[in-house]
């Protein structure tokens, strides 16, 4: 095999092989996952580094999101010729969740201090808390779509 048949194996089985969008979602889930450890390790050890790498998690999630969407968008018209069962409630839970993990970042940006105000705590950290339960959310019905229920 030379070094352009590989590529090319490669590049096919990066995009018509194996959807995209199942080797894109996990950035999402798993960043916001390790964000709400993060931030819940800060809390408990007032730890401001951890509530610092949080804060980059939520951010990364923000922007992964927005990939793992264009992929499930692609991957949607691909292999089930645009009609799949749920992806209108899918496209609804990730566009929530990009404006969460965003306005959260954004948030954070401009207040530092969020996680370690009184009055703005339980908000915070609810959010970290929402962006875990919408990706969850969103990779059981990504189950239900590939596997059925």
């Amino acid at each position: 095999m030379t070094v352009g048949d590989f590529f090319s194996r490669l590049f096919e089985a990066l995009t018509d092989t194996h959807p995209l969008h199942g080797m894109t979602v996990h950035f999402p889930v798993a960043l916001s996952a390790v964000a709400l450890l993060f931030v819940i390790l800060a809390l408990v050890q007032k730890n401001p580094v951890l509530e610092h790498a949080a804060y980059y998690c939520i951010a990364l999630t923000a922007f992964t999101t927005v990939i793992a969407g264009f992929t499930g968008y692609r991957d949607v018209i691909v292999r089930f010729e645009g009609e799949a069962p749920l992806v209108d409630v899918k496209g609804y839970l990730a566009l929530t969740l990009f404006v969460l993990t965003t306005f959260m970042a954004v948030a954070r940006t401009r207040r530092r201090e969020l996680l370690w105000s009184p009055s703005t705590m339980v908000l915070y950290v609810s959010g970290f808390v929402g962006a875990v339960a919408l990706t969850t959310t969103l990779s059981f019905l990504g189950g239900v779509i590939l596997y059925g229920f």
